[in-house]
């Protein structure tokens, strides 16, 4: 739990804060950009939320944290923000859902839920949030988990346990975490179809065994490959973030750009969405960007 002790000097004055055990992850300034930005090497609080809108957001970005760094200075009943999650990722998104409770060991990274029915393949969850009972009893309520998708071996956190709870068939690309006893490695640099509606695409280059899924060909889950730069009011991958080869990523990219979707929903880094022709623009220009790096 945070702690008013150690709360940031950069905070502004108010009941909501960030203390000194933030990571600087990025969580809480996506989830609820209103309330939450950085200053130096910490997010901080650069406005108290005053409406229900933006309370509500600063309560779920408080639940997701992954190392519990955002407090509140009066006690607040978090019952609403915790059973808000699996939370859709736009207001007319109704099968795409962003998990929250994020986790420390994957740096923060998101995770996301795909409901459909069964005869359609059943529920993926995309990574692995950190384990929580009240997110577990809404998945259940929701259909539970048919899939689980690793996008790469650094964002596994409890895909253990959500994996054994749920009984779900865990999909990875081959590279990464030959420790982990998955029902599915994939090989190959083809892309590969898991069912009518999921695509698994190897995009090796922030690991060797880095993948990404596009699901109806429109939403792109692509872990650490792939997001929006809003400084940068592009898309871009992370150069200094890419832990296997740097060119080996910008094949990946060059072969991504010739899928079609509609969404980047990111692991790390901001969401964005653009209609398809903008969208390749978009990787276009991520592709002439990391070249010149």
């Amino acid at each position: 739990m945070a702690s008013s002790a150690r709360r940031l000097d950069t905070n502004v004055p108010g009941d909501f804060f960030v203390d000194s055990t933030c990571i600087d992850c990025d969580t809480c300034r996506w989830m609820a950009p209103a309330t939450f930005d950085r200053a130096g090497e910490h997010s901080r609080v650069h406005r108290q939320p005053d409406s229900p809108a933006e309370i509500a957001a600063a309560e779920r970005a408080l639940i997701a944290c992954p190392t519990g760094s955002i407090g509140t200075e009066t006690r607040h009943e978090l019952g609403s923000a915790r059973r808000a999650f699996p939370f859709p990722i736009a207001p007319d998104v109704l099968d795409v859902f962003h998990c929250g409770w994020h986790a420390e060991a994957s740096f923060g990274a998101a995770s996301y839920l795909i409901t459909r029915p069964s005869e359609r393949g059943g529920n993926v969850l995309v990574d692995s949030p950190r384990w929580s009972r009240a997110l577990v009893e809404r998945i259940e309520a929701l259909g539970g988990i048919r899939t689980l998708f690793l996008t790469h071996g650094d964002d596994l956190a409890d895909q253990a346990r959500f994996a054994a709870h749920f009984g779900a068939r865990r999909v990875m690309l081959a590279g990464d975490a030959p420790e982990v006893a998955l029902e599915q490695r994939v090989e190959g640099s083809e892309p590969v179809a898991l069912d009518p509606e999921l695509r698994l695409v190897p995009t090796p280059g922030h690991t060797r065994g880095s993948a990404c899924l596009i699901y109806r060909d429109t939403y792109l889950f692509s872990g650490d490959h792939v997001a929006f730069g809003e400084s940068r009011g592009h898309v871009y991958a992370f150069r200094s973030a890419c832990w296997y080869s740097w060119e080996v990523q910008i094949e990946s990219m060059e072969r991504l750009a010739r899928e079609r979707f509609e969404w980047i929903l990111p692991g790390h880094g901001r969401r964005c969405r653009f209609a398809p022709e903008e969208m390749r623009l978009q990787m276009a220009r991520c592709v002439a960007w990391m070249k010149a790096r």
